[in-house]
């Protein structure tokens, strides 16, 4: 009996070469420029088209009550008008966090866009964005929508790895996810601890997701843990057959 293959959702031609143009231009622009300042503008300028539906530019009335929250709007698409809770952590390396905070936001401002529900469009866009933030990136690696990053340059990701929807890396200590690894939604991944009698004293320690391993959805995997290639940690459904 033959079987019939499911295709491939798949944007329009036209669409799909607009996209790809675009993921193509940020990824260009953001490896010819890595200070802070000027990756902080190319975002800017990404984010009020995306949000405001126009380019950027032109001067705030900023004496009009009435203007007050759209003045806010405008000048919260700068990075630069943005604090992210990473910067207050005192073991932040601040040269690195720079260079990668406009790209944080972007990230983050991109999954709470219409954009960032575009499943095609946003596998390939985070990826790329990953290239500039991420200390490794393999090939292959598929990142779902609502991941939550902390530095990022603490994060190393293998060939084939899966991050599903809304997982959290938190890589204060360090994350290193092997090669095809999954990581369940809503997955919560550590590299720090919290002292036991004093919550303002941490404790950094690394964590590592072998090779192929699957982390169950909602599972939580705390900082220090080396977790074996191949192994699943966390609940699945039981085999029924």
């Amino acid at each position: 009996m033959a079987t019939t293959e499911i295709p491939v959702p798949h944007p329009a031609a036209e669409a799909e070469e607009i996209y790809r143009r675009w993921i193509r231009f940020l990824d260009e622009e953001f490896l010819r420029h890595s200070s802070q300042e000027r990756r902080s503008e190319i975002v800017r300028d990404q984010l009020t088209q995306i949000y405001l539906g126009r380019p950027h530019g032109g001067k705030l009335n900023l004496t009009l009550t009435s203007e007050l929250p759209g003045n806010v709007v405008n000048l919260s698409l700068d990075p630069l008008n943005v604090t992210l809770e990473a910067e207050y952590f005192p073991e932040v390396d601040r040269e690195r966090f720079a260079q990668r905070k406009p790209l944080l936001w972007f990230w983050q401002m991109f999954d709470r866009s219409a954009l960032g529900l575009n499943h095609w469009l946003g596998l390939r866009f985070r990826c790329m964005l990953g290239r500039h933030i991420f200390e490794h990136l393999g090939s292959g690696v598929k990142i779902y929508h609502g991941v939550d990053l902390t530095y990022g340059y603490n994060l190393s990701i293998g060939d084939g790895a899966v991050i599903r929807q809304r997982a959290l890396l938190n890589d204060r200590g360090g994350i290193k996810i092997g090669k095809n690894a999954i990581i369940g939604s809503y997955t919560r991944i550590y590299s720090f601890w919290h002292d036991a009698a004093d919550y303002e004293k941490i404790r950094l320690q690394p964590t590592i997701i072998g090779d192929s391993a699957h982390i169950a959805s909602h599972a939580i995997v705390l900082a220090g843990q080396n977790v074996a290639p191949g192994t699943s940690v966390g609940s699945f459904p039981a085999d029924s057959a």
